[in-house]
């Protein structure tokens, strides 16, 4: 099957930077996160990865990230097996075949439109995955998610790329929507400061 994909925006576009990380990763003699998938949609697109750069440490930065988020959203699942997931911002990733959760799981993977267009020519059918064609930052995308059960939440290297509001205004809306959960992300900053 031929695979055309929509034109994408330079944010969009990221995602085959984390893609990439995650195939590569899983082509080393002992990988960090094991993404046969992500090697599989890279070698299907005929994605050339070395456009990147990519030397050891950012492929290994990019799946321990991956993995960390992996294990806080198979952990929360464990105890909460009707439980929602989302991956917002979720690009090509393959998070819901690595975690194993239950069929009794909806997951939501959301992002931009043209993400999910590519997403569903290149991301394998499961039971209870749901893809959300939505911009994060419009309201009015949580309606088509259920708002009775707990969630368990991850954001990938979205949160560099909303402004301060928009991320808290975010941030605010999950946490109305839900009874209670879980929300896990990677952040960034300018300046690091640990104080004991």
């Amino acid at each position: 099957m031929d695979i055309t994909l929509p034109a994408f925006t330079p944010i969009e576009d990221t995602l085959f930077l984390t893609l990439c990380g995650r195939a590569l990763d899983s082509r080393l003699p002992r990988p960090i996160l094991g993404d046969p998938i992500a090697a599989r949609i890279v070698a299907r697109l005929g994605y050339d990865c070395t456009r990147f750069g990519l030397s050891t440490s950012p492929i290994l930065n990019i799946a321990h990230r991956a993995k960390k988020l992996d294990q806080i959203a198979r952990g929360f699942l464990s105890r909460h097996p009707r439980a929602v997931g989302l991956d917002l911002g979720a690009g090509l990733d393959t998070r819901i075949f690595r975690i194993g959760a239950p069929p009794s799981v909806d997951w939501y993977d959301v992002d931009f439109r043209a993400v999910i267009a590519a997403r569903q020519q290149l991301v394998p059918d499961r039971v209870g995955a749901h893809a959300v064609a939505a911009d994060l930052t419009d309201p009015t995308w949580l309606k088509v998610v259920p708002a009775d059960r707990p969630a368990v939440i991850v954001a990938d290297g979205l949160l560099a790329f909303l402004p301060p509001g928009e991320m808290m205004a975010l941030l605010d809306r999950l946490v109305d929507h839900f009874p209670f959960g879980e929300i896990a992300f990677n952040g960034y900053c300018r300046f690091a400061f640990w104080a004991a």
